[in-house]
């Protein structure tokens, strides 16, 4: 690496290799933001303790520098921020905690400690190589996202949103998102069977052959981490399987069992699933199978307000009531991942609702993350997906048996009498609560009358401006 520091040129020391990624930009694309014009010149890639991320540098037509960065599979678009007053210590700053930074509220989302691996192009700054220093993401109730990069003293601060790819009328992107071949393939270190991930950027992956689940961030030429999974599971939705949601073609490529305990209910467990859903310009979505019906919903980029009571919440004009506080647990993976997902990894849940919205906090020691999102209805997933021969089995709780019409309920004698049978076959049900093994099916719990969604699983650490 050799850097021009005015007429001198320095040669600094060699880069760690840049790793391929299944974002379509790269170097010299350009589009428009707020009616001005942008090239990526530069690209910086980070590392922290679950693995990497990658922070595109933007030249705007007016001189000054923006940055495109990663933000939990989707982008946030940010510019420099001057600091009005001296920053706090990065240790101050304690995840789930709010502060005022330039007069503005913000919630403290997460807190890492990064380093510089490789760059490539033209950069603003070039941070010490190797060194580690501090990265603090805020979030603000009006989706705004702002990152604090204590890689420079006094310590820098950028101020963004999320965009999506499309908006920003990008051309000059990568024809197809692929990956080294060669470089990427490996033997499962449990069963030796042959993998390939799909997403040159996944962090986590499971052997198709012993189930084991792999992990990814040391990189594959390093020694693989393995952990082994018993009794797999068969995810009603294929790995594989491309399903139109949104107006979009989301191609599944993970898939996780989850499961739920509320406070003093120890003995009481619930259980669902989630399927990691990806697009090559939207990023990733979360398709989520509770007792209670489907959701689709996305790690959100600002911080919702939460009442002083924490019964409920509001975000971007919405108000949410809270559902259910409850602790919750992977239990089985499938498929990969662009975090390092864990069995046995454990976070503190709530959720609210409003409607068929949904919100969901996830609270684990380095971050929170909230998530966004709507009930589905199941037909709505076995039309997507194409699986209408099991759409009885997509079938959730949610779907009402009976015609309302106003105020009355129009009922056959035929109907009473099934709707009879089913009471009885529920409450039989209920009282062998025992036999639901929330490790294998979506066992509701019997004390909990709330909505049971789950608001997307933990995404890693889903920062802004300047983190993944």
């Amino acid at each position: 690496m050799v850097v021009r520091n005015g007429e001198v040129l320095q040669r600094i020391g060699k880069m760690a290799e840049l790793f391929d990624d299944h974002s379509p930009l790269q170097l010299q694309a350009s589009g428009r933001w707020k009616n001005q014009g942008f090239t990526l010149v530069g690209r910086l890639q980070y590392k922290y303790d679950e693995g990497r991320w990658t922070e595109w540098i933007a030249l705007l037509d007016d001189g000054s520098t923006a940055f495109l960065s990663e933000d939990n599979g989707a982008y946030v678009f940010s510019t420099p921020l001057r600091a009005e007053r001296e920053l706090p210590d990065a240790e101050h700053l304690r995840v789930g905690a709010t502060t005022a930074i330039n007069g503005k509220s913000y919630s403290v989302a997460s807190q890492q400690t990064v380093a510089l691996m490789s760059a490539q192009g033209e950069l603003p700054r070039l941070p010490a190589l190797g060194q580690p220093f501090a990265m603090v993401d805020l979030r603000s109730p009006e989706g705004e996202v702002l990152s604090v990069d204590y890689g420079s003293q006094p310590p820098s601060l950028s101020l963004g949103a999320a965009v999506q790819l499309e908006d920003l009328q990008l051309v000059g992107l990568r024809e197809e998102s692929v990956k080294d071949e060669q470089g990427r393939q490996f033997n499962c270190p449990q069963c030796g069977a042959s993998i390939t991930p799909l997403l040159a950027s996944s962090k986590s992956l499971a052997c198709g052959s012993c189930h084991s689940l792999i992990d990814l961030t040391a990189g594959v030429g390093g020694e693989l981490r393995h952990a082994v999974q018993d009794e797999p599971m068969q995810p009603l939705i294929p790995l594989g399987s491309v399903g139109k949601l949104q107006g979009a073609d989301w191609q599944v490529v993970g898939f996780q069992h989850r499961m739920g305990t509320e406070p003093g209910e120890e003995d009481e467990q619930f259980g669902w699933e989630e399927y990691l859903l990806y697009h090559r310009k939207r990023g990733f979505l979360f398709l989520v199978d509770a007792t209670d019906g489907w959701s689709v919903v996305k790690p959100a980029t600002g911080a919702p307000t939460m009442a002083k009571n924490g019964q409920s919440a509001s975000y971007l004009g919405t108000q949410y009531r809270l559902q259910s506080t409850y602790r919750a647990e992977t239990t089985y993976v499938a498929g990969e991942f662009y975090w390092q997902v864990r069995r046995g990894q454990v976070t503190s849940n709530q959720d609210f609702s409003s409607g068929k919205g949904l919100l969901s906090r996830e609270q684990s020691p380095g971050e929170v993350t909230w998530s966004v999102g709507s009930k589905i209805d199941s037909s709505l997933v076995a039309s997507a997906f194409k699986l209408e021969a099991k759409k009885d089995l997509l079938k959730r709780s949610d779907a009402a048996p009976l015609s309302l019409n106003g105020n009355n309920i129009n009922i056959s004698m035929g109907t009473a009498i099934w709707v009879f049978v089913i009471l009885l076959l529920v409450l039989f049900m209920v009282t062998r609560c025992s036999d639901c093994d929330p490790n294998v099916q979506n066992c509701s719990s019997s004390s909990s009358g709330g909505t049971r969604t789950s608001g997307g699983s933990f995404g890693g650490f889903s920062s802004g401006g300047g983190h993944k």
